[in-house]
């Protein structure tokens, strides 16, 4: 026993003697067990808590002062004398903790789930009865680490963890496990403490932290861990020398079976080191912390940890730096938390090197982590190192998971899919998606369903490792076969929506399956950063050809995923690359692919015409009449959002002509098209849909010689025309069956955009139509829609809700 322990002992049994009670009688007045009272009497147990010591003095009928001694004499008594392998009392708190309240949440209800289940959420169930059964013996010492010893008479019998309770046989409550996983970095150990402090009340038999050192080159054994844990729980070396090493775990779960503990088992490397710490039964509630995802353990309860929000980044910053010094530049802290990747480590690193240099402003430090190759550098503080954190798993992997790691920092885009990945080592798909799931294992990775991405900070590490131990030579073949890959895979997915193509070629071999068109537009939208970063590379490594392969390829494909931003400068790009090989035709085709990009994508209707006018130009020059035909048909549609109606009709005449001429079915559809939009928008509503009828007519009448897809397309516009239309001559129900199918024609073919644009039609002609449940409806499925909407038909659907909400 250590001295405290012993004071409060002695202080203890000379307040009972004046108070002429015996301990039995202490124990009836109190509620604190006869054997708790005896233990604590002769320092045998570590000092009680609080609520422990108030139902002793409320027994002893003690006055303010006597009380405050003894409690005073007791939180002397909770030092642990000593501190076992692995096993240490709670470390300072953090002051300045912020977010995770959704995880935190989830703890309070598990321990919360826990105290309900083992008696409430006070004084109850801590105990342990004189002479009970697998307690040591009097005269040895089983206490635990600064711990309760219960307020109630009589407590539960401890039984062996193979024995249900009395008169039972099975049924056992099991002890709630949580198991923390993550990055490094990600604040696991520190959410776990902050938890400990928060919910300590809830477990009055004590809390226990345990640092498994998982991440150490040789952990310590589960065994040694254990011990250390009966060392803790101050079991007598002379009990642990007769059960000897192989009665130590059954020692280990009688002691943990009947009492609410807080068990807390940080760092732990793989579930074989874990899993003979968990008790098989009893009343505690155990928190796992790991980097690793633990995937082998059985009944637990997982909680993952990401990066912080923005707004918890900010409020992190903001505490760590002061308030005058975060609001003096909000933009500057943004620009910090952001480049930290809003990671708990990188940002407590950042936040200390800003108050220890009071004269740095934030965006000193903000412009210092704006070198993504110098940025894991300044993101050192002292002994603390975001990299050196991000070493401890590196180390830990296999060579082929560590080879994996590295050539991911290759990767263009924010994320990537299993058959990319496997481009990089020249795995087999099975192979490498099992390499991914290594590194997600090992809390390297991210992983939502079939994307994997790596976090900025650990991306630039990765970076770093491959620089170190990969030659400049290996990682440039690497780089350039994957860009050749994703061209080659986007080239042959995006052909599906090119008239003359559709399938890939007989023979065609790849490692995806671009069997549908649904199949390769998903891959284009999934891969898309990916391919476009290795787009951009090829045009800077002048591999011209390429890049207008690539535009040309996806030319069709773009009017499905019209707002995902990037068209502009893939047709820009392609504009550059066709000028550099110099045809004359090539060139006319990207200048019109470009001015359709800026007109559609980016509502900029003067800039395309300054396109369209040059690809007409070149066109001519060119004497190719396909090209100019798009020349006017880009040329009519600019003139009709600029509202100048005749020019648009005129130049909507020559598309029809020119098309006409050249047997273009594909082209004499979108000119028919164009001449009814045009009518419409110039009041001319009749003659609009009777245009737009007769295009319906046309389309019927062609079969199967267009294109299916651009059939489709060209179907669904001319509905959504149509619909239009009606709604103009108030003619609701014609207005919206017509918009129902073109709705219908959206989604089966995944086009967003043109679904948000029929959508709000369709909301408002339900409106006019006195519908307004239905309108209502809609304007939410158009809200609901996501980033490949129409934002303008998005903003409009939010204020049709507001307004029919404020009515």
């Amino acid at each position: 026993m250590n001295g405290e322990q012993a004071a409060f002992g002695a202080l203890l049994r000379d307040m009972r003697m004046s108070a002429s009670l015996t301990i039995e009688g202490l124990a009836e007045a109190s509620g604190v067990s006869v054997r708790g009272i005896g233990d604590l009497e002769r320092g045998r147990r570590a000092a009680p808590q609080r609520r422990t010591v108030a139902a002793l003095a409320d027994g002893l009928g003690l006055g303010d002062a006597q009380r405050e001694r003894l409690l005073t004499a007791a939180r002397a008594g909770r030092s642990p004398a000593y501190s076992p392998v692995g096993v240490r009392a709670l470390p300072r708190g953090i002051d300045d903790f912020v977010g995770r309240e959704r995880e935190l949440e989830r703890l309070a209800e598990f321990a919360r789930r826990t105290a309900a289940r083992h008696g409430g959420t006070g004084e109850s169930g801590s105990g342990i009865g004189e002479g009970s059964p697998g307690v040591p013996p009097e005269g040895s010492s089983g206490a635990p680490l600064g711990d309760d010893c219960g307020t109630v008479r009589q407590g539960p019998v401890v039984r062996p963890a193979s024995e249900g309770p009395a008169g039972q046989g099975r049924g056992v409550a099991q002890p709630v496990v949580v198991a923390v996983s993550g990055a490094p970095g990600t604040g696991k150990t520190t959410l776990a403490l902050h938890a400990v402090r928060e919910f300590a009340d809830l477990f009055p038999d004590g809390q226990l932290v345990v640092d498994l050192r998982g991440m150490d080159d040789v952990p310590p054994q589960p065994a040694e861990l254990m011990l250390g844990v009966l060392r803790a729980l101050q079991v007598a070396d002379r009990d642990l020398a007769r059960t000897g090493p192989g009665g130590h775990p059954g020692l280990y779960r009688q002691l943990l079976a009947d009492r609410r503990y807080l068990l807390v088992l940080d760092n732990a490397r793989d579930e074989a080191q874990v899993r003979p710490l968990l008790p098989g039964s009893g009343a505690c509630m155990v928190v796992v912390t790991s980097r690793r995802m633990l995937t082998g353990l059985e009944s637990v309860h997982r909680l993952p940890l990401g990066e912080l929000g923005v707004g918890e980044s900010a409020a992190f910053l903001t505490a760590l730096v002061g308030t005058e010094r975060a609001v003096a530049d909000p933009a500057a802290l943004s620009d910090v938390a952001r480049r930290c990747g809003h990671l708990p480590l990188a940002l407590r690193v950042a936040g200390n090197w800003l108050a220890t240099r009071t004269g740095w402003t934030v965006s000193r430090l903000a412009d210092r982590l704006a070198l993504e190759e110098r940025r894991l550098d300044a993101l050192a503080a002292g002994d603390v190192r975001v990299a050196a954190a991000f070493d401890l798993s590196y180390r830990q992997l296999t060579p082929v998971a560590a080879r994996l790691f590295r050539r991911l920092a290759l990767v263009p885009g924010p994320d990537t899919g299993v058959a990319c990945a496997a481009q990089l080592t020249g795995q087999q798909v099975f192979d490498a998606e099992d390499t991914l799931e290594e590194l997600v294992e090992a809390g390297l990775l991210g992983a939502d369903q079939d994307r994997y991405r790596l976090h900025d900070l650990l991306r630039l590490y990765a970076r770093t490792r491959l620089e170190a131990e990969e030659s400049v030579q290996d990682t440039a073949l690497a780089r350039a076969a994957l860009h050749r890959w994703l061209l080659d895979t986007a080239i042959i997915a995006g052909r599906w929506f090119e008239p003359d193509h559709g399938a890939p070629p007989e023979g065609w071999q790849g490692v995806v399956d671009l069997s549908t068109a649904d199949r390769a537009r998903e891959w284009l939208q999934a891969e898309g950063a990916n391919w476009l970063g290795a787009l951009r590379a090829a045009a800077a490594a002048g591999d011209h050809a390429t890049v207008v392969e690539v535009a040309e390829a996806l030319h069709w494909f773009s009017d499905q995923w019209i707002f995902w931003g990037h068209w502009p400068e893939v047709f820009d790009t392609a504009v550059r690359s066709a000028q550099a090989l110099g045809g004359a035709v090539v060139e006319a085709t990207q200048l019109n692919y470009h001015a359709w990009a800026l007109l559609l994508c980016e509502g900029r209707p003067g800039d395309s015409l300054v396109r369209s006018a040059q690809a007409l130009q070149v066109a001519e020059r060119a004497g190719d009449l396909t090209q100019r035909a798009w020349a006017h048909s880009y040329t009519s549609w600019a003139h009709t959002l600029l509202g100048d109606y005749p020019q648009a009709l005129d130049a909507s005449r020559e598309v029809a002509r020119l098309f006409e001429a050249v047997g273009d079915l594909h082209g004499t559809l979108q000119g028919k098209a164009g001449y009814g939009i045009i009518l419409l928008r110039a009041g001319r509503t009749e003659e609009a849909l009777a245009s737009d009828l007769d295009t319906l007519a046309f389309l019927d009448e062609t079969g199967d010689r267009m294109e299916p897809h651009i059939a489709a397309m060209g179907r669904l516009n001319l509905h959504a025309g149509i619909g239009l239309a009606y709604s103009v001559m108030e003619r609701w129900e014609e207005s919206v069956a017509h918009l129902q199918t073109a709705i219908d024609l959206s989604i089966a073919a995944r086009n967003t955009a043109m679904l948000s644009r029929c959508l709000i039609r369709l909301g408002e002609s339900l409106l006019s139509a006195g519908r307004p449940e239905e309108a209502r409806q809609a304007f939410v499925h158009c809200v609901s829609l996501g980033l490949d909407a129409d934002p303008q038909r998005v903003a409009e659907a939010r204020e049709r809700l507001a307004a029919l909400n404020a009515g």
